[in-house]
């Protein structure tokens, strides 16, 4: 007889609570925010180009411009390739909302394009179909830290003559074909949130190789502002123009240096996101009910999260009591994505559900599971031996 779950009073797999991701900190990022501190510049000091300029060696590409946080690079990045009032932008459904709020900013709309059914990225098949004369941008994400078919959607957007935004929020030091993520799109975002593979706290920026979208960048993170402090306070400059509107985005000198600190560690912690992927498939293939994550050929994965899919028809359960049952044994699991168009604030906007099958039919039975460079292999272990246990449990 099997062992009962920790829901129904069983003992849990584990003692305490294993999250989907957690951040590390290490004594060298510790000094590196200390010695910040003691610089003599909180703010629109050295350290921000310091880390621009170790960021876009790191990614191959010739700009990179730190803001405030991952969506307020969505924000730069489609205020650079011109999107405004009457213009569309094409996001794939199966996203974080930032992805699509982008637009929204800017006085554009977001037109929804389906996934793969596969790897869960945008279907270029289905961004064809939605550009039209009001499309002013086409914007794809590297779901899950896997990039996008770059080659077909770069092709698409050269073709139409439109701009490509990569959200690559999950896929920091993915190559793509042996491209570095952050030197194939026209713009491509990051993100530095605390479960991401470089940590500032919050905090993003924007990769490009064009100098003009990259002054676009600089001048909108810093008010419209012609030039920045440092600038001005160098030449004796008694005010700067303001070129354009732009917004207070700017990241502090602080959270630069602790990002470029953890930037020197990206490699060893993509290692090791690889490894724990690895143990994944090899030791939950075949479970039934399960089928795991999907990698195409020609690419490193970065491996932010691992989702998987639930197959419901061999499940007594929807996902929602799987979720449960897993955090009962003290695994934490996590949903990404809901359709961005699902949100009330979009539905009230007019979307309805139904206008991507694919995305719709994944998100209900998508199940992250706890995936960071800090999990030991008992962590592992422990994951591996729930899931086992809760699907067992709920088999048909």
């Amino acid at each position: 007889m099997s062992e009962p779950l920790a829901l129904d009073g069983g003992r849990p797999v584990r003692a305490t609570l294993l999250p989907y991701g957690r951040h590390a900190i290490a004594e060298e990022d510790v000094e590196a925010v200390v010695a910040a501190l003691r610089s003599g510049w909180l703010t629109t000091g050295p350290h921000g180009p310091a880390f621009e300029r170790a960021l876009a060696d790191v990614v191959g590409a010739r700009h990179a411009v730190a803001v405030s946080s991952g969506t307020a690079a969505l924000h730069a990045a489609a205020f650079a390739a011109g999107t405004g009032p009457g213009s569309d932008v094409i996001v794939p459904a199966l996203t974080f909302a930032a992805s699509a709020n982008a637009a929204c900013y800017l006085g554009a709309t977001p037109v929804f394009a389906d996934v793969r059914p596969d790897t869960l990225n945008v279907d270029p098949a289905d961004v064809a179909a939605k550009i039209t004369a009001r499309t002013r941008a086409i914007v794809t994400v590297d779901y899950g830290g896997q990039p996008s078919d770059l080659d077909e959607i770069g092709a698409l957007a050269r073709a139409a003559r439109l701009p490509l935004i990569e959200d690559a929020s999950h896929a920091l030091g993915a190559e793509y074909r042996g491209r570095r993520v952050g030197s194939i799109a026209d713009l491509t975002t990051f993100s530095f949130h605390p479960v991401k593979h470089v940590a500032a706290g919050e905090g993003g920026a924007v990769t490009t190789g064009d100098d003009e979208l990259a002054r676009r960048l600089r001048r909108f993170r810093n008010h419209g502002l012609e030039t920045e402090f440092r600038e001005r306070d160098a030449s004796g400059m008694d005010y700067s123009p303001m070129i354009e509107l732009g917004y207070n985005y700017r990241l502090t000198d602080v959270q630069c240096a602790l990002a470029l600190s953890q930037l020197s560690r990206l490699d060893a912690g993509l290692k090791r996101r690889a490894e724990i992927a690895r143990r994944y498939h090899a030791e939950l293939a075949g479970l039934s009910g399960l089928t795991l994550p999907a990698v195409g050929p020609h690419l490193r994965h970065a491996w932010h999260i691992f989702p998987v899919l639930l197959d419901l028809d061999r499940l007594r359960v929807d996902r929602r009591a799987i979720l449960a049952a897993l955090r009962a044994e003290n695994v934490g699991g996590a949903v990404h994505y809901v359709p961005v168009y699902w949100h009330p604030y979009y539905a009230q906007r007019g979307y309805r559900r139904g206008l991507c099958p694919r995305a719709e039919h994944a998100f209900e039975r998508l199940l992250t599971l706890p995936l960071f460079p800090a999990m030991t292999e008992g962590d592992v272990d422990d994951v591996v031996a729930a899931m086992r246990k809760v699907l067992g449990h709920y088999a048909r």
